[in-house]
């Protein structure tokens, strides 16, 4: 557990394993064990696994620095840097997936494989009018698991509003990248996505179509917020993708 100066903030992050490095990115207003608690042992047994905090969540404090995606990317980028890592793997959930994308496109070279889970990177206009029926948002018990994450570890704990308004509006407020960027994508990507997610499948299907080494995993009775609750399936996609030729 250590803190990394990049970009003009100090970032948390966590290392367990050894092995070639894989990269977690949690999801938004969550934290390192929120999102991926379950995960982290086993797929530290084979390899290194860096989990990262982003801005304003967990360990990492809110900062005057605006929270973009673009930024968040350099962070990632920053701390492979700081901790002198050519090239790593990146598994990135909804907002971490985001990050992920970001940091694939704007620096390919750093990037081997790319896990994306619960993250649409294509949003033409209209995309965002989607809607959304209730029983696949967060639940009342799923904000107060963020709130308590939050409360537990955070700098300034009493700031978890603020660090919830400023996710929301960055992750809604996010544009997206364009067919041309997404075809462009060169690393092998596994997207995984629940059939009870927030995308209807027609537009997770038009996204996998667009990137040019990509496989698809549809996990089936399974939310948004669900998704990294079933860690046994997920691991049984992973692995084998990370351990490919």
């Amino acid at each position: 557990m250590a803190y990394a100066p990049v970009n003009g903030i100090e970032v948390y992050y966590e290392v367990r394993g050894s092995g070639r490095p894989l990269v977690l990115l949690h999801g938004g207003v969550v934290t390192i064990d929120l999102t991926f608690g379950p995960l982290l042992e086993p797929l530290a047994a084979g390899r290194q696994v860096i989990a990262v905090e982003f801005q304003g969540h967990g360990h990492t404090a809110i900062t005057d620095r605006p929270m973009t995606i673009e930024a968040l990317a350099a962070d990632v980028v920053a701390l492979l840097d700081h901790l002198a890592i050519a090239e790593a793997d990146l598994f990135g959930l909804s907002l971490g997936g985001l990050v992920a994308y970001a940091v694939a496109l704007t620096a390919p070279d750093r990037v081997g494989r790319l896990i994306i889970a619960s993250a649409d990177a294509h949003r033409p206009p209209g995309r965002e009018s989607v809607p959304i029926s209730e029983d696949r948002l967060p639940t009342r018990e799923d904000f107060e698991a963020m709130r308590d994450a939050y409360v537990a570890v955070a700098p300034e704990p009493e700031r978890f509003a603020e660090s919830a308004a400023m996710t929301s509006a960055l992750v809604h407020e996010f544009p997206g990248w364009t067919a041309e960027q997404l075809k462009s994508l060169r690393a092998p990507t596994l997207l995984m996505f629940g059939d009870r997610d927030f995308w209807p499948l027609s537009d997770v299907a038009e996204l996998f179509a667009m990137l040019p080494d990509a496989q698809l995993a549809m996990l089936p009775g399974t939310t948004h917020m669900g998704m990294t609750r079933r860690p046994r399936e997920l691991l049984a996609l992973i692995t084998p993708f990370l351990d490919g030729p």
